[in-house]
């Protein structure tokens, strides 16, 4: 059957937020429906008007939005006006925040761009942060609860226990606080992704000796049976090397966890549809395999599947990580059985990454 392609054509009306325009001269150029709606405003009349007019917001003292955040002047390297409340003059909330578009780095404010959205849209955030808070609350009391359980009985009857189960409470109480680490650490890595402050350290990456580099490591810490099949001619990648082997390392881990047997490694030149070039990295594993409807979620924070311990942040974090150097990563079916995921990185030349935040 002939498929049609209609081209669709979208404009500042389809928001569900609410979206103001102002040009170099402060001059209101934009207005949509849902900023109007919620400014109260005929948008017709607001467009030529200077913006501090047109965005007549207050906060619980009784200053304005424009006179606080003075969006054409302050520091130059400012680009963003951070979201917070403000106040209508009857008293609704509204959540404004704005972009400060240059005409170059350092440069003067050629257009500001207000958004605007509605309490509930804070009220579904606030329930977000909650549920963050008392997941992270409970992840943290687990190895707390065995660190302090041992380190209280060691105190206590230190002189009843042999010198082999002394040894073993202290190496269990290691153990604990290493896995106590691991989750501080994973937690700020999410941190850092949710709020855009990730920064790579852009250097070329050799991916053949990186994955053996990360599968020994694995295996010296008693991991199970790593294969690595990286051929050693692949071309190198542009990006932080110490990220990547973080990547690597997560989702083996994951495949160690939810694998029935061996995980095995393996990579080839892949250009991607438009034709960039690339490599594509795939870990299998013999496990029973994703099924379809859940694989969009793996990559989600705080996923769980099965009884297997963890943080359910690891693909979380590989997701973030892939998407801070411009890849793709997916699971899908190992072809003889169990899951495989796929994680594909565009071969770079180092101004090509100059969109990405580097350190």
């Amino acid at each position: 059957m002939r498929q049609v392609t209609e081209r669709v054509s979208v404009s500042g009306d389809d928001l569900a937020d609410g979206l103001v325009v102002a040009d170099e001269n402060g001059q209101v150029v934009l207005v949509n429906l849902a900023a109007a709606r919620m400014l109260g405003v005929d948008r017709d009349a607001c467009i030529g008007r200077p913006l501090d007019e047109v965005l007549t917001l207050d906060d619980l003292r009784g200053n304005g939005w424009y006179d606080c955040l003075r969006p054409y002047e302050g520091l130059e390297t400012r680009t963003r006006l951070v979201e917070r409340a403000w106040y209508r003059p009857d008293g609704r909330e509204l959540l404004v925040t704005g972009r400060l578009v240059r005409d170059r780095p350092l440069g003067r404010v050629v257009a500001v761009t207000v958004s605007l959205r509605a309490v509930r849209e804070r009220e579904r955030l606030d329930r977000q942060h909650s549920d963050l808070v008392a997941t992270v609350a409970h992840e943290l009391r687990s190895p707390l609860t065995g660190v302090k359980g041992f380190t209280a009985t060691l105190l206590a009857k230190w002189d009843r226990f042999s010198e082999q189960q002394r040894r073993l409470m202290v190496e269990t109480v290691d153990a604990e606080a290493d896995r106590l680490a691991r989750l501080i650490t994973e937690l700020l890595d999410t941190a850092r992704i949710d709020s855009g402050r990730l920064a790579l350290r852009i250097a070329p990456v050799d991916l053949a000796s990186l994955s053996k580099r990360v599968v020994e490591s694995i295996r010296s810490a008693g991991g199970r049976e790593t294969t690595v099949d990286v051929p050693a001619d692949l071309p190198e990648i542009w990006g932080d090397e110490d990220k990547l082997a973080q990547v690597v390392t997560n989702v083996v881990d994951n495949a160690h966890r939810h694998g029935g047997g061996r995980v095995e490694i393996s990579a080839t030149r892949e250009a991607a549809a438009d034709g960039t070039p690339g490599v594509s990295m795939l870990v299998d594993d013999s496990g029973s395999g994703v099924p379809e409807l859940l694989r969009e979620r793996v990559f989600t924070r705080f996923w769980r599947d099965g009884p297997q311990d963890g943080s359910g942040l690891g693909l979380y974090i590989v997701q973030g990580l892939v998407d801070a150097h411009a890849g793709e990563v997916s699971v899908g079916d190992n072809p003889e059985g169990g899951a495989r995921i796929r994680i594909w990185l565009p071969v770079a030349e180092p101004g090509a990454l100059s969109d990405l935040p580097t350190s």
